[in-house]
């Protein structure tokens, strides 16, 4: 995954220092450049690559980083850059699927101010917002909360609030987002066309940040939170005039093993109608933990199936790192 930092914002669409309530420059060095390297035999190499680059946010004063977590996740080898030039190795202390954060601990002194956080549930649609990446004052983007809603990931993953933000920013992956006074709002996950003001716009969404605080202590001692793990299908389902299709099937996992097929179209679960993608999602979770076995209802062609898909925990699927 390449990376290049000789570009910059305008001046127009840059924050400027001597118009914000806090010190930008502390939080930029705050905000580190986080190289991860995968093994080519890990599950998701071939999804998310074997070199990933993004950027992450010291949130402790041991130097905790917070990050978007497929960066990290079956990563072997991780780098973190300082804005002034120091790398140190970190270690992937955890990758939290139901919110989709990482956190990497340094394996080197890492002296960098902690981000304070805010709260991204009470920052209001409309309101005035920065995203900041590694690369300095050029790759800090002045930017607004345009939505606030829910959000389905045909990757199993819902988020009952992610906060969606115009113009993009074009690193967008594990970069901070601030509030009007520098406190951290949530971290980039994906780049999204998003229906605003009745034109189609590119626009980032983040994990609001409010989500961590729950489960930060838990994350950081055990590497999971203390919740049972959700059952996992591997079947990737995308909306498509009204139906839940599915686009894609995780090679030898629950949903392909039990018997579902490229282009089988979802109507039930345990016998009670689907309605969306997050419908779908909901029903599933409602059942049981992971390894509950989840009945599905589904159409291919002119005919119906009910299969019995035996679910799992995904994270039994990924390669762990070590520990140090």
């Amino acid at each position: 995954m390449a990376d290049t930092t000789d570009w910059s914002f305008p001046s127009e669409l840059q924050p400027q220092a001597e118009t914000l309530r806090f010190d930008l420059e502390s939080v930029m060095r705050s905000v580190v450049m986080l190289r991860a390297e995968v093994p080519d035999d890990a599950f998701t190499a071939s999804i998310l690559g074997t070199e990933r680059v993004g950027s992450g946010v010291v949130i402790r004063p041991d130097g905790l980083v917070l990050t978007i977590g497929y960066l990290i996740t079956e990563a072997e080898t991780i780098w973190l850059t300082t804005s002034e030039g120091t790398v140190v190795p970190g270690h992937a202390l955890a990758y939290d699927y139901v919110t989709g954060f990482g956190l990497v601990a340094p394996l080197g002194r890492v002296s960098l101010p902690p981000v304070p956080r805010g709260s991204a549930t009470l920052t209001p649609i409309g309101a005035d917002a920065i995203v900041v990446s590694h690369g300095g004052r050029g790759h800090t983007l002045r930017t607004k909360i345009a939505e606030k809603r829910e959000f389905a990931g045909y990757w199993e993953y819902l988020l009952e609030e992610a906060v969606f933000t115009v113009p993009a920013h074009p690193h967008w992956s594990g970069a901070a987002l601030l509030d009007e006074s520098g406190k951290l709002l949530g971290i980039g996950s994906l780049l999204v066309q998003e229906p605003i003001g009745g034109e189609t716009l590119d626009a980032n969404m983040f994990v609001p940040v409010d989500l961590l605080e729950p489960i930060l202590d838990d994350l950081s001692s055990t590497g999971r939170a203390a919740r049972a793990p959700r059952p996992w299908l591997g079947l990737y389902a995308t909306e498509s005039q009204g139906q839940l299709v599915v686009g894609g099937l995780a090679t030898d996992g629950p949903a392909a093993r039990a018997g579902v097929k490229l282009g089988d179209r979802v109507i039930e679960v345990a016998g009670q109608r689907v309605g969306g993608l997050s419908d779908l999602f909901r029903k599933v979770w409602r059942l049981g933990p992971a390894g509950t076995e989840i009945p599905l209802t589904l159409a291919r062609g002119q005919s119906r199936s009910r299969v019995h898909v035996r679910s799992t925990d995904r994270d039994e699927l990924l390669k762990k790192p070590q520990r140090h």
